[in-house]
């Protein structure tokens, strides 16, 4: 479903805990960091994508969050050609967005990336609110940095000198929920208190547009 300019309508979701903290996931079998996101199906309203991609992406359920806020209007961003299947080139063109910002009220054991047979996500952490934009795909970064600026004024505190990390992870606290900061086997090192679960015995083909739905 694209409107007349090619872009896909889709939810982002910034999902904090109780210490302003944000949900960040590990995309599956990449290096590759980011915020819950996904497809408006036809007939669904952005509230309703949202509540459908946060079980389906982070296993919560609506009784698990509390909306704090929605960003305004739409966030578009275009996706290089590259990573467009051919057959969706020439009228597919990106993505444009509704954001919402979400109170997690039940608990880290009730997030489960496995909620699905086609998980978007192989690992997770808790993330200082200004996420660092450089382990986010070149092309949506304008779109989070836009996101997170205008849903911050409903934080109930943040601290702007920690906005943006471009180096490294400093200021990341150890969580109870930690795990093996490695991936076995790939040699990546996985940020401290990020939670890895295997990739299931499945061959799936997602792209970096983290949109889990067809174009």
């Amino acid at each position: 479903m694209l409107d007349r300019d090619g872009f896909r309508p889709n939810v982002g979701i910034v999902l904090l805990n109780q210490k302003n903290q944000v949900f960040w996931g590990k995309r599956i079998r990449t290096h590759s960091w980011q915020f819950p996101q996904g497809g408006i199906d036809r007939g669904e309203t952005p509230e309703q994508a949202m509540f459908r991609e946060l079980h389906e992406e982070v296993g919560l359920q609506p009784e698990h969050v509390c909306v704090v806020a929605r960003t305004r209007d739409w966030l578009r961003y275009e996706v290089p050609d590259r990573y467009i299947r051919r057959d969706a080139r020439g009228h597919y063109k990106g993505q444009k967005q509704i954001w919402y910002l979400l109170q997690l009220v039940g608990y880290d054991w009730d997030l489960n990336l496995r909620a699905t047979d086609h998980p978007e996500f192989d690992a997770w952490r808790w993330n200082d609110y200004w996420v660092p934009l450089d382990m986010v795909v070149e092309f949506k970064r304008g779109v989070y940095e836009t996101a997170l600026t205008e849903l911050s004024r409903f934080l109930p505190r943040y601290d702007a000198r920690n906005r943006y990390l471009r180096h490294g992870t400093r200021g990341r606290e150890h969580d109870h929920h930690a795990g093996d900061e490695s991936m076995p086997g790939t040699g990546f090192e996985l940020p401290p208190g990020a939670t890895f679960e295997p990739d299931p015995q499945t061959n799936m083909s997602l792209d970096p547009t983290g949109d889990s739905h067809a174009n």
